[in-house]
């Protein structure tokens, strides 16, 4: 059954944060009386689920030197890697009924647009749709109020050696009260086309599908709406206490033996801050190993802000020859 919507047009933006910001400024702004459905796809980015630990997610130095963005969503569930060849979708609506956590009435439009190409989708579980047993699919919804949006991904030619990449993680380290991602055996909607297609018209045809031919209406943002969605965009989802302070706090504990002996730290991290810091081990040290682990409290944990801040000291004087790279393993084994 074919439902009367309007589509959203997001100027086919590809910025996350922007288009993070745009759906979560629809969902509070637009006149939800009647369904709204928004697409767009992102540059290179890991979008993290609203209650998880960030740093259990990611592979720190692959997204660093690949240039991928980290950035956490509004709503919950696992973490999923958007690309170019990654179609998002959000269908926002009133709160109706048990309307949510219900996926397949959301999913079920795409699903038909699939199976129309003659893809033999399906919903799964709770919220995969998947293809011969393939995850192409995740879905998440979010609510505020009487609002709420479902959205979920496509992966149609995403660079899915960049997915298994990004999210390369070494979890044994960490002790998280954080959802952690359970990974499954993805797809691309492209490997089941029987006529090659690009993203974009993959997306033409969602459109033609759902709306049948065209869609009614089109909701375009004012310039006012833009100036609030790229204030979103910069107060929130490039704001670093967002993306990583929100993780749940965790305890982390790493040791390994260097020229100098060993090494044994230990860390809690709340708010994505060191709030406790203990190192042991069987190193010669010249000064009081707590001179260091002052130094590291309070700091953000991530790699940069630790490297800043032992750039301040001479590090020879609590380890003997080790360097700041080497103790930056110890503290960081993702990267």
């Amino acid at each position: 059954m074919i439902r009367p919507m309007i589509l959203i047009n997001n100027e086919n933006q590809t910025k996350p944060s922007l288009n993070l910001a745009l759906e979560e400024y629809a969902l509070l702004n637009l006149d939800l009386s009647q369904e709204h459905l928004l697409f767009y796809i992102n540059e290179p980015a890991v979008i993290i689920g609203k209650h998880q630990n960030t740093h259990e997610e990611i592979n720190h130095d692959y997204i660093q030197q690949n240039h991928i963005q980290v950035i956490r969503r509004v709503s919950g569930g696992g973490t999923v890697y958007h690309d170019h060849g990654n179609l998002n979708f959000s269908f926002l609506t009133q709160v109706k009924g048990k309307a949510f956590n219900d996926y397949r009435t959301f999913t079920q439009p795409i699903i038909q647009a699939l199976v129309a190409l003659d893809i033999p989708a399906e919903l799964t579980g709770r919220n995969d749709i998947i293809v011969k047993d393939r995850k192409i699919s995740g879905n998440a919804q979010y609510r505020r109020a009487e609002r709420m949006f479902c959205h979920g991904t496509l992966l149609f030619n995403t660079d899915l050696n960049n997915v298994v990449a990004a999210l390369n993680v070494k979890p044994d380290k960490i002790q998280s009260k954080g959802i952690k991602s359970i990974r499954s055996r993805v797809a691309n909607i492209s490997e089941f086309l029987i006529q090659p297609m690009t993203v974009a018209e993959f997306k033409q045809h969602l459109i033609n599908t759902i709306f049948i031919d065209k869609p009614k209406k089109i909701h375009h943002f004012s310039d006012l709406d833009w100036q609030a969605i790229e204030k979103l965009a910069k107060e929130k989802y490039e704001n670093w206490d967002w993306n990583y302070g929100k993780s749940p706090e965790f305890n982390f504990q790493n040791r390994s033996r260097f020229n100098i002996g060993e090494i044994d730290i230990r860390f809690n991290v709340k708010n994505s801050r060191v709030a406790a810091v203990k190192i042991y081990g069987d190193f010669f040290a010249q000064e009081d190993i707590s001179g260091l682990e002052t130094l590291l409290l309070n700091l953000p944990y991530e790699p940069n802000a630790f490297s800043e801040a032992l750039a301040t000291v001479n590090l020879h004087n609590y380890f003997g020859f080790l360097t700041v790279a080497e103790f930056l393993t110890l503290c960081f084994p993702n990267n």
